[in-house]
């Protein structure tokens, strides 16, 4: 298998394989952490619910970027791209407690688009400095 991978066309597309089927994952388990349906809100044309998705995809893959450019195994990547992803979520659930004057899903989930920009804006931020730390 290890030979298979020497070849950059295999590599590749298994390294992509695994990256699409950990977003899959992670986008699953952050919407189980949400209080609304995303892709439902994003059905009905809620700007705030696709931006702050947007930026979980966009978080979630930069730091699976740094985690494929900084490990050889297609197994290393994915533990620190999952570890990256639990930091990510960490983040998500100290921005809900840094707002207490609101809730940030019931702010998202009615479309204010202000609290949408800023919760893409933390996941993309976050996701630069989970993965400069990636080793």
């Amino acid at each position: 298998m290890s030979g298979l991978l020497e070849n950059p066309y295999i590599s590749t597309t298994a390294f992509f394989a695994v990256a699409i089927l950990a977003l899959i994952l992670f986008l699953t388990l952050f919407e189980m952490v949400t209080r609304y349906n995303d892709w439902e809100e994003i059905k009905k044309g809620n700007i705030s619910v696709a931006m702050a998705v947007g930026g979980k995809i966009i978080g979630i893959t930069n730091i699976f970027r740094f985690s494929i450019e900084s490990n050889d195994t297609i197994g290393q990547a994915l533990i620190w791209g999952a570890f990256g992803f639990i930091l990510l979520l960490i983040a998500y659930f100290i921005f809900e407690f840094m707002t207490p004057k609101f809730k940030i899903d019931d702010e998202i989930a009615k479309d204010n688009r202000a609290v949408g920009l800023l919760s893409m804006s933390i996941s993309i931020g976050l996701s630069y400095v989970i993965g400069a730390s990636i080793v």
